[in-house]
């Protein structure tokens, strides 16, 4: 029996989290070094997953199968496909850098030594959402991944309401009923398209007496499962609706701000650039093999609704006073391109969101982060608070500009690979939503650049003027961040390499070809 390397993958965070909430409450360090030393070796047999995955091979691979609720046709059956290995390989590549940026970020408040922040609580929450996100990737029984689908809103509750941003403006009882009202938030959306998902479960169950995703695509394909029409096209509903409250897509987008706006700066990292990816690679892996003619049937409606968010998101972002809701309503555009990749029905829409994914996990996590050091320095969320940081931070400033220009998607960095590629593959097929779909892009340029000119640039404010430069620390988790940001911007060979036979795949469970370009005959 070979070593079940999937279930190491996902298993390790989880045993570290457990290992790391029962640290003694004095030994907040070592908790934090444990922490640490667990997503590292995750990170590692996250690389062993990526090295023995072969792009050329099965669709799935590594795959492990047992039975677990027999009486229900239930499965522990686990499996990665290119989209799921590159998807692994970022949120194992993101925790350690999470965590190193919130070291400090659950210690106990100087001001209120008497009240304790539960540090090691913090740190296994974290572990224990990388272990939830990771399996989520590798299941291929629709019911396993449903519980942790679902499961993963526990310790995100308790990581956005329990540990939320310090420098909050107003009384700590106002930022607290803030960060109760964003936690709830979050917490009652997602399970509402979650239970909506519960009965799309169901009635998939009914329809094909079992949750083996690669047994009903296989049915499915082969003409001996045969859905009717509007029961396929309810399930999808009940599928696609869970993943769009996830991913967010307009109008289940209003739950991120909120989040991400009263989170620490790592934890806002955590919502967007790993949790939210499980919405977009869900659609990909469930919404698209499992129901393909009631994709190709919501495709127009979805098409509007993401273009809706792509310009939505930007126009507010260009609006916004407070630099995270900045970047949670761009994130809110980049999901649009993302989910409009995914419905383009082209390979290179499809190869450009899953690259997007990717690529939008790297550069929000270095913005987000520097963002927050700079917010940690000046206590102050609000824009028109900072001024003239590149004077005396210009390490910082310098970090800062490359998040902001890797956001607004400039060539040379990696997202201008995943958003070309996903406009050429939209306009292939629908060249009006593409035409539209550039606005975001100017838009993007807009509020990126304005932001980093009002808070970097200028007469230096007093209050920033004694402002420190980045740390040991602080250097270690931006610095790879860029040098990725970069090195992929300019060689993403080797994740298109692996993504693309995936999205060719994909493409087969649609049905759904490439269309030939018109090119008029010479005379």
């Amino acid at each position: 029996m070979s070593f079940p390397l999937l279930t190491a993958t996902a298993a390790l965070p989880a045993i570290g989290a457990i290992a790391t909430a029962a640290v003694p409450a004095a030994r907040r360090t070592a908790a934090k070094w444990l922490a640490l030393l667990v997503s590292l070796a995750t990170l590692a047999l996250a690389v062993v997953v990526l090295v023995r995955f072969d792009p050329d091979g099965d669709r799935y691979q590594l795959t492990e199968s047992h039975s677990w609720i027999k009486d229900f046709g239930v499965r522990y059956e686990l499996g990665v496909d290119g989209i799921a290995v590159a998807l692994i390989a970022l949120t194992a590549l993101l925790i350690p850098f999470v965590i190193l940026a919130g070291w400090h970020d659950a210690d106990p408040l100087e001001t209120h030594s008497s009240r304790w922040r539960p540090t090691q609580g913090f740190f296994a929450l974290i572990l224990a959402v990388e272990a939830m996100v990771i399996i989520s990737f590798e299941a291929t029984d629709v019911f396993l991944f449903y519980i942790f689908f679902e499961a993963m809103l526990i310790p995100m509750y308790f990581l956005i309401g329990g540990f939320g941003d310090r420098a909050h403006a107003g009384s700590d009882e106002h930022a607290a009923a803030q960060r109760s009202y964003a936690a709830v938030k979050f917490l009652l959306y997602n399970l509402a398209g979650g239970l909506i998902m519960l009965a799309a479960v169901i009635g998939l169950y009914v329809v094909a007496g079992n949750f083996s995703l690669q047994e009903i695509a296989e049915a499915r394909a082969n003409g001996s499962l045969d859905m009717a029409t509007n029961t396929e096209r309810w399930l999808f509903l009940g599928f696609f609706f869970a993943f769009a409250v996830k991913a967010p897509l307009w109008p289940l987008h209003t739950w991120l701000p909120n989040a991400m706006g009263e989170s620490t700066a790592p934890v806002a990292v955590l919502i967007t650039a790993v949790v939210d990816k499980v919405g977009t690679f869900a659609m990909l892996r469930f919404c698209l093999q499992l129901f393909p003619e009631a994709s190709k049937w919501a495709t127009p409606a979805i098409l509007v609704l993401a273009l809706i968010s792509i310009v939505y998101g930007a126009l507010l972002a260009v609006g916004q006073r407070d630099i995270k809701r900045l970047v949670a309503y761009a994130s809110i555009s980049h999901f649009g391109f993302i989910i409009m990749g995914i419905f383009a029905m082209t390979s290179q829409g499809q190869s450009g969101a899953t690259l997007y994914m990717v690529n939008h996990g790297i550069s929000t996590a270095a913005l987000m982060l520097v963002a927050g050091f700079l917010i940690t320095r000046r206590g102050s969320r609000l824009i028109a608070d900072y001024g003239g940081v590149q004077k005396v931070a210009p390490v910082l400033a310098g970090t800062f500009l490359i998040g902001s220009l890797a956001t607004l998607s400039l060539p040379g960095l990696a997202p201008f690979v995943s958003e070309f590629l996903v406009l050429i593959g939209t306009f292939a097929r629908y060249p009006v939503i593409g035409i539209i779909a550039t606005f975001g892009i100017v838009l993007a340029a807009l509020y990126t650049l304005v932001l980093y000119q009002r808070t970097m640039t200028g007469p230096v404010k007093p209050e920033v003027s004694a402002m420190p430069d980045l740390k040991v620390r602080e250097l270690v988790v931006v610095a790879p961040l860029i040098a990725l940001l970069i090195f992929l911007g300019v060689y993403p060979k080797p994740l298109t390499d692996i993504v693309n036979p995936a999205v060719k795949q994909t493409m087969s469970d649609v049905h759904k070809k490439d269309p030939k370009p018109e090119v008029e005959a010479a005379k």
